[in-house]
């Protein structure tokens, strides 16, 4: 079976999504080391640079800059919220909503390839991303800790909601200015 050769253009179109994957990676991780502590799960900033790379990169392109951030995170880097690493982490309070981040880039990055970046669609693909990191974030919260599922949802969902909301916001502006850049490069 003989390969397919890889035009000039796709192997140049492949180099610069692997650097702008790498790129949001090292976004994540500085939204991480803005952490304010407010119980086992902090206010961070990655989670709007993991609903952005969806917006900007798309679903495959996306999830590899997720799964370049969370290997940096496994492997022991400091890039996790606390400014820590390793694979405990992921046994952690905080474990599941690490874990979410993989679907949530990668179905906002399909929702906006599919139905385009229209704000409404970018708002309505990062509420469904935010959903998908609050899901497993959530059941791993209540499982590690027996909480009730009240008590889950007052300490590892309420409380952040509003900062989400702002996140969004913010991110359809950027999506917008940095589509631009990214489309010009």
């Amino acid at each position: 079976m003989n390969p397919q050769p890889i035009s000039p253009e796709d192997a140049t179109l492949s180099f610069r999504m692997s650097i702008y994957a790498a790129l949001f990676a090292s976004l994540m991780a500085a939204g991480a080391a803005i952490a304010i502590p407010v119980g086992p799960v902090p206010i961070v900033l990655q989670n709007l640079f993991v609903l952005l790379a969806g917006l900007v990169l798309g679903g495959k392109w996306g999830a590899a800059s997720v799964g370049i951030y969370l290997f940096a995170g496994a492997v022991g880097l400091p890039v996790f919220s606390g400014g820590t690493g390793g694979i405990g982490r992921f046994a952690g309070p905080t474990g599941g909503y690490l874990i979410g981040f993989l679907p949530a880039v990668y179905i906002v990055g399909k929702t906006v390839e599919k139905l385009g970046t229209r704000p409404i669609v970018l708002i309505f693909a990062m509420i469904g991303g935010a959903a998908m990191i609050y899901v497993p974030g959530l059941i791993w919260l209540k499982t590690l800790t027996g909480m009730s599922w009240i008590k889950a949802l007052t300490v590892g969902c309420f409380p952040f909601l509003p900062g989400d909301a702002i996140k969004i916001a913010a991110a359809v502006s950027i999506h917008r200015a940095i589509r631009t850049v990214i489309r010009s490069a």
